[in-house]
């Protein structure tokens, strides 16, 4: 197996890290990234496979488990309620019960209200040279999830700095400095939810956290500890993807010349997704000896999925560097796939094809005012900022 190595945080990886995936894909369905110590699938049959295979998951083996360190405590004992993080028979049972409250129907009924919130956002423009990331892109995920957990308005900057403190987390440019403001988020973050489905248990509203509290299937609901994980979830994983995909896909429609309209939304934010995805890694755990695409994995080997690098597989997309709205090809694997497929993966496509279009229809002259840059997000992929003029 060929080894190949690529810092993640190198500034010029990090504005464009395709050139590598294509070096990756190049040695095969699987390469060793030696920056991570990483196996890594990078073609998209590679990684549809793999988020399929049930002998591959997210939970660590439990021979391998290693203590917490103290001063993450807080972080990791929300990690353990979170379904992103379990398999069979947890996993299966926390999704069942969130998808009970997390339905399509409740869903599709937020279609007019993003409407409104993005037009309102749009009415606030400023003159002049602006950051359209705070402006537009961040406040509709994040205030679309206040108010479907019941919180108000005026609250979605706390939650949006609890957010971002935690998502960190997971990025390559983790240090000590970042896991201690995790910590402090996850605990305050907890501190708060706690409190607010106390308030919740004795007084339900017509929220998604009072269907959450509420949701049975055989006499069994969700602990206080899985409502905190699974709105924790619903926030971070929601917000973090869904304001690169806004950010991202606007770069991508400016400076390739596209619009979006209602009548378009759906196929333009698709490919969207596939041409430059909010995550471009997600790892997997061996549950047992298993033979994939020549190698033979022992249990407990991690496995990297670079869901980024399979969107642009020129196996399957043909020119795939290129944005195109018609392309007609497989699906693409923003949303992950198999049995941890995105929950709310239907909300965010529901955001993307309401605001987008109606962005462009107000704003057609809407311009870059600068080269927009990445931040050093990875294993996200989202812009720094998105300067742009009206």
């Amino acid at each position: 197996m060929m080894r190949l190595s690529q810092s993640p945080t190198d500034p010029a990886f990090v504005q464009d890290p395709y050139p590598f995936y294509d070096r990756l894909r190049a040695a095969g369905d699987l390469a060793h990234w030696n920056d991570y110590g990483l196996i890594c699938a990078s073609s998209h049959r590679a990684v549809q496979a793999l988020l399929r295979d049930r002998r591959f998951g997210r939970e660590i083996p439990a021979e391998m488990a290693q203590p917490v360190p103290e001063h993450l405590a807080p972080f990791y004992a929300i990690e353990a309620h979170s379904m992103l993080e379990l398999e069979p028979p947890r996993h299966t049972r926390l999704r069942g019960l969130v998808l009970r409250a997390f339905t399509s129907r409740r869903i599709a009924g937020l279609g007019p209200e993003i409407a409104t919130l993005a037009h309102g956002l749009i009415d606030a423009f400023p003159e002049g040279p602006f950051d359209l990331l705070p402006a537009f892109c961040q406040p509709i995920p994040v205030i679309v999830i206040a108010r479907l957990l019941g919180v108000p308005d005026s609250l979605a900057p706390q939650l949006l700095d609890w957010s971002n403190a935690m998502v960190a987390m997971y990025q390559a440019r983790r240090t000590r400095a970042i896991e201690d403001a995790a910590a402090a988020a996850a605990a305050e973050f907890s501190s708060f939810l706690r409190d607010y489905i106390g308030d919740r248990r004795k007084a339900p509203r017509d929220d998604l956290l009072s269907q959450l509290i509420a949701a049975e299937e055989s006499g069994d609901r969700l602990s206080t500890d899985e409502l905190i994980a699974t709105c924790i979830l619903l926030l971070n994983a929601g917000h973090e993807a869904t304001v690169h995909t806004f950010g991202n896909g606007i770069k991508t429609l400016l400076e390739t010349g596209h619009g979006i309209t209602a009548d378009n939304a759906a196929p333009v934010a698709e490919e969207l997704l596939r041409h430059d995805p909010p995550l471009h890694l997600f790892t997997r755990y061996a549950y047992e000896e298993a033979e994939v695409f020549g190698h033979v994995f022992q249990r407990g080997e991690r496995v990297a999925l670079l869901l980024g690098a399979a969107g642009r597989d020129p196996e399957v997309y043909a020119d795939p560097a290129r944005f195109d709205p018609a392309r007609e090809a497989p699906a693409h694997h923003a949303f992950g796939g198999g049995p941890h497929f995105c929950v709310g993966a239907p909300l965010a496509r529901l955001e993307l094809q309401t605001a987008l279009p109606i962005l462009f229809e107000r704003c057609p002259t809407l311009r870059l005012a600068e080269t927009p840059r990445y931040a050093d997000l990875y294993h996200f992929h989202g812009l720094e900022r998105l300067t742009v003029e009206t």
